[in-house]
């Protein structure tokens, strides 16, 4: 995904030296999940939701995914209103799982029926045409760190919406994993073994690097390193038992609303 949140992925590729074997494509995370479903892509990570609206279609690479359990930083809700006022939301273009959660939030927990539009993720502008903006990856990542910095009697506030899952369901939030067409994975086993060895051995090595990555990655970035540093340690990357209990749990949600099918149990890879 073309956001800091798969820079340890691609950090660890790079120095394991398992990036010379594949095919990397960089995309936004809703072309991804395109791309994936439509078989232009053998193995890649797609959002939550529309990895439930395509499971028969995918194995899972156990223990991959792109989460929080509590703060995610990079997922967000900026408000010029209170929670409770807010009448029009604008959402990100780029997100299935974000936006969707965001409704949740907002409908379920907070009582609000707002208005939704889409636009591109550009928050200022957002902001001008609604009372609410969901934003990802990088975009929101700057929102909460300004927001941060300059204190809570700032506009907009930014709500971080994988804090507010963790609040409302006790559970991590799982926004994307990792997938393999289910024909390829049958075909090509040993290919989707190693692939999932290089991606699960190259985020422990970005992790224990962490200091490392986050002062490369500074040198191109508007975020100085501790920030940065703060971010890939604030991600949660694992898909063990509490963060399915989290996927089990929004399934659940998404599924009474009526946006994915009926829960069903997940085909992980032989790996």
């Amino acid at each position: 995904m073309q956001f800091l949140n798969c820079m340890p992925f691609y950090w660890g590729l790079v120095n394991s030296g398992a990036l010379l074997d594949l095919d990397l494509f960089k995309d936004t995370p809703d072309r991804l999940s395109e791309a994936l479903v439509a078989g232009e892509l053998d193995l890649g990570p797609i959002s939550l939701v529309e990895y439930l609206r395509h499971a028969d279609e995918l194995v899972v690479l156990p223990d991959l995914a792109v989460g929080s359990d509590g703060p995610v930083l990079s997922v967000v809700l900026s408000t010029q209103v209170p929670l409770g006022e807010i009448r029009s939301v604008a959402l990100g273009s780029t997100s299935r799982t974000s936006v969707l959660l965001a409704r949740m939030m907002l409908e379920d927990r907070f009582g609000v029926r707002p208005r939704y539009v889409t636009m591109p993720p550009d928050v200022p502008m957002m902001l001008r045409e609604a009372d609410a903006a969901v934003t990802i990856g990088d975009v929101a990542l700057r929102a909460y760190y300004e927001f941060e910095q300059g204190g809570p009697g700032d506009r907009p506030e930014v709500v971080d919406l994988g804090a507010a899952w963790r609040d409302w369901t006790g559970l991590p939030m799982v926004f994307a994993i990792w997938a393999a067409r289910r024909s390829f994975a049958q075909a090509h086993p040993g290919l989707v073994k190693e692939v999932h060895s290089a991606l699960r051995g190259g985020i422990e090595l970005a992790l224990a690097e962490v200091e490392t990555v986050a002062a490369r990655a500074s040198r191109w970035e508007v975020f100085d390193q501790a920030s940065l540093a703060r971010y890939f340690t604030t991600l949660d990357f694992r898909l063990g038992e509490r963060q399915l209990a989290g996927v089990a749990e929004f399934a659940r949600r998404a599924a009474a609303r009526g946006e994915v099918p009926p829960p069903r149990d997940i085909v992980f890879a032989d790996v």
